[in-house]
């Protein structure tokens, strides 16, 4: 695989075009979602990679909507039937 070297960048260069963290960066490379090259120990990214990168949707999945008609009714002293309750001194 050819590349030029004038497209590859340092994760630090990639956070900042993405404008993300260093972590960040690294945590996308160790997902396997960028290609990276090693040269003389550094980590290299190519510039179309992280620049074309598009995010999937994060964060936890909604949940369905429950069903409210089944849930008991909240007790409220002195209201539905409940008895008011009383303070006891120390």
């Amino acid at each position: 695989m050819k590349v030029d070297p004038d497209d590859l960048i340092t994760q630090t260069d990639a956070a900042r075009i993405r404008g993300v963290s260093h972590q960040a960066i690294a945590h996308l490379i160790k997902e396997g979602r960028f290609q990276t090259i090693k040269i003389a120990g550094k980590t290299f990214l190519l510039r179309t990679e992280v620049e074309n990168y598009k995010p999937g949707v994060g964060g936890r999945p909604k949940k369905e909507p429950s069903n409210t008609t089944n849930k008991p009714q909240k007790r409220v002293p002195g209201v539905n039937g409940s008895k008011p309750r009383v303070r006891r001194k120390r």
